[in-house]
């Protein structure tokens, strides 16, 4: 049996070693260990405000925790499974630095609030870094944008080529997808940060604290207004792990693309060295690691996601011992979150475009059909009509192996005789684009367009 617990007054006898390994969380919340001290301190400063403590004990509190915060930096703490978690872990070494004042710090408060406190503050902070790192992709896709106005690819839809876009106008979409996770963790934010210490075990306490206090202290945004809820919900969790299923969605799609352009059979892109890996056995091969392990680690962010919504699914109000399993697919998010766009930015940075093939691509698509159904439409045709029209004509080209704009003008009368030479102009893939000036169109002025709002959003949120 393992030593007595801080909390064993009411038991006679200690824990088995084989539960204590079991039910320890110290191997991984330990990571909590900063955020555990600042909430400490604020507690501490908010128990002398309201008389629980003298101004002298406040500040011996606050620097014997900042002494535990040093000997953990400077991996010097010695972190014991036998007190269970973080909190145990740095309310002992509290106690042995300053003596039995160390006890009187957990005062109106219980773990059960204090983990949630704890919790809060380490994903708000890790929200906020991911945050950064966004920003920090979507400028370098922006620049990426910027060098690339008038490179021409084909847009795509059903995997199929469409339409002619700019290589700038496909990369600006991406950065709309990562502006919105940039906001949606904006958003979950004013829910992650909210004080839930004051609740106590469940029921709240009959001392007079001052939750406010602390949550200024702390940059919170607001206080519990449920002691029950404050210390069950975990709603923070999911939505922030939710919130990071999104994004790796959205890197997952670049690196499908990536993957795909950097085959020789599209040639789109040239993949840097430092961002791919060879074959053991084919000297020729380049591959696209960064990209194929960043497209699998997607699933193991939504793999966490699952999991937590499934461990909080059944609980009962309140706080129960199965909120210790939250931690562990959080952290691993963060880590991959974390990295992934950090990757992501690297590897856009470096990689080489190849307008070349982009563009024979575009040639040989007959992505300019849409322009010559438009074409007849605005002549008064029926769109249906114009359609079919457009239809058979571009089965005629391909019988005979030409690209549309290749057709005399004689042979494109045989489908409608609105045809006229000013076709040939409206046919011209850039022209195509250029005419696509609408807002969030593909044109150069939308493109530009966006661009700078970019810019301006990005001074904003940076």
């Amino acid at each position: 049996m393992a030593d007595k617990k801080m909390w064993g007054g009411r038991f006679s006898g200690g824990t088995a070693a084989s539960m204590e390994a079991y039910s320890e969380s110290v191997s991984f919340d330990w990571r909590l260990y900063a955020e555990d001290i600042l909430g400490s301190q604020a507690h501490a400063r908010m128990l002398a405000r309201q008389g629980f403590l003298t101004d002298d004990e406040a500040v011996r509190i606050c620097d014997g925790l900042d002494a535990v915060r040093a000997e953990i930096e400077a991996g010097e703490f010695v972190w014991k499974t036998g007190h269970e978690d973080v909190h145990m872990n740095i309310e002992s070494r509290l106690t042995e630095l300053i003596g039995p004042l160390g006890g009187k710090l957990h005062t109106a408060r219980s773990r059960n609030d204090q983990v949630a406190l704890d919790f809060r503050l380490h994903v708000a902070a890790r929200l906020a870094a991911w945050q950064e790192r966004l920003a920090a992709l979507i400028k370098v896709y922006a620049d990426r944008a910027d060098e690339h106005r008038d490179t021409l690819l084909p847009g795509c839809t059903h995997f199929q080529p469409a339409q002619p876009v700019s290589l700038a106008h496909h990369l600006l979409a991406y950065c709309q997808m990562f502006r919105r996770d940039h906001e949606r963790l904006a958003d979950c934010l004013k829910r992650v940060r909210v004080m839930p210490l004051g609740a106590a075990a469940l029921a709240g306490t009959t001392h007079p604290v001052d939750p406010a206090f602390v949550a200024q202290q702390l940059g919170m945004e607001a206080v519990f207004a449920n002691s029950m809820d404050a210390v069950a919900d975990r709603d923070f969790v999911l939505e922030a792990v939710f919130a990071g299923s999104v994004v790796m969605t959205h890197l997952s799609r670049m690196c499908e693309e990536i993957i795909i352009w950097a085959n020789p059979n599209f040639g789109y892109v040239r993949l840097p060295d430092g961002y791919s890996t060879g074959s053991s056995i084919m000297p020729q091969k380049k591959n696209p690691d960064s990209c194929e392990i960043m497209r699998g680690k997607t699933g193991r962010v939504v793999g966490s996601l699952m999991g937590l919504l499934v461990l909080v699914k059944g609980l009962p109000m309140t706080y129960n011992r199965d909120m210790q399993e939250d931690k562990e697919p959080f952290f691993d998010a963060d880590r991959t979150v974390t990295a992934s766009l950090e990757i992501m930015a690297g590897l856009l940075r470096e990689l080489e475009f190849v307008p070349e093939r982009m563009l024979a691509a575009v040639e040989r698509g007959f992505l300019n059909a849409t322009e010559l159904a438009d074409y007849l439409a605005a002549r008064g045709l029926p769109f249906r009509e114009a359609h079919h029209i457009t239809g058979a004509a571009v089965g005629y080209a391909e019988s005979k192996g030409v690209r549309l704009e290749d057709l005399s003008l004689d042979e494109m009368r045989r489908f409608s005789a609105l045809i006229d030479e000013d076709v040939y102009g409206v046919l011209d893939y850039r022209a195509a684009v250029r005419r696509r000036n609408m807002p969030g169109g593909t044109g150069p002025q939308s493109v530009a367009g966006q661009i700078t709002a970019l810019r301006t959003w990005l001074g904003s949120a940076g």
